[in-house]
């Protein structure tokens, strides 16, 4: 199921980028969009893992310096399927963890000290099972892909804004209605692509949910996990960039209201609630 949404959410970028092409009225300016889109997320792509292990300071750890995260991973990874990945341990009070990589024979997973103080092995392992997952479901290259076309349609939606400053429309006229329409693609678009893209992020966080489960055998324990990271967050919030708070495991970034609807993470109770129905079904 969780599949079937990524799919058409997928699906729903690229139908907001072939109706700013039609509305543009060519496909040289969509093409060079998309080219700059793709060189941009490539980039990161294949050097994400690295940059975001180093904003957050995180160092490498060994077994012997981490024996119960190396036991633990290193279990789940077997049961997964997957080779060992690369361990970190962050710097902070703050307790939460994410994984990076762009397959899972380059992956990494990091925790803070704050989650290694609160966490019993139980939860903790439901935790890294949950990052595991994300790994094994190649959900770096998805959230890469999302963001191409978003990237797309922000580059696309700069050029209509810049087309109505000039007053220019499509072939060239300056009729008010076209102006307006070129107004609206350059207002709504952007909002309709981000929309989109954290609607992605939150179903490759159920998909990971639920995959985690499966391998640790325990939806309780992860379930546990994330009621204790939520309060934990309140406490003691993590300091994150807004542009790497998606690869979490809970959302660092504290939002009311409106703000909700772009978070990049389902509510905790929705979350739980989903893993206790695994509980229930086993």
């Amino acid at each position: 199921m969780q599949v079937i949404k990524t799919t058409l959410l997928m699906g729903a970028l690229m139908g907001v980028i072939l109706v700013i092409g039609q509305w543009l009225g060519g496909t040289t300016g969509l093409l060079i969009a998309f080219v700059l889109a793709v060189l941009m997320n490539l980039g990161a792509y294949w050097f994400s893992d690295k940059i975001v292990l180093r904003t957050y300071d995180a160092r490498e750890v060994s077994e012997a310096q981490a024996p119960k995260l190396y036991r633990i991973v290193k279990r789940l990874a077997d049961q997964a399927g997957m080779p060992m990945p690369k361990l970190y341990i962050i710097p902070s009070e703050a307790a939460n963890a994410f994984a990076t990589g762009r397959n899972p024979n380059h992956a990494a997973v990091a925790v803070t000290e704050g989650i290694l103080g609160i966490m019993d092995e139980r939860e903790l392992t439901g935790v890294l099972a949950h990052e595991l997952s994300h790994v094994k479901n190649r959900d770096i290259l998805i959230s890469s892909v999302a963001a191409t076309l978003a990237g797309v349609i922000m580059i696309v939606a700069n050029m209509a804004r810049w087309s109505a400053l000039f007053g220019m429309g499509r072939d060239g006229d300056r009729q008010g209605g076209n102006l307006l329409g070129l107004l609206a693609t350059a207002i709504l678009a952007p909002i309709a692509a981000l929309l989109i893209q954290m609607a992605i992020s939150r179903t490759r966080e159920f998909a990971a949910d639920e995959s985690g489960a499966r391998t640790s055998g325990d939806p309780e324990g992860l379930a546990s996990a994330l009621r204790k990271l939520g309060r934990a967050a309140e406490d003691v919030p993590l300091e994150a960039a807004p542009q790497t708070s998606h690869l979490f495991i809970v959302n660092p970034l504290s939002g009311e209201a409106l703000m909700k609807l772009f978070s990049t993470h389902p509510p905790l109770d929705e979350r739980i609630a989903r893993l206790r129905q695994m509980r229930e079904w086993r």
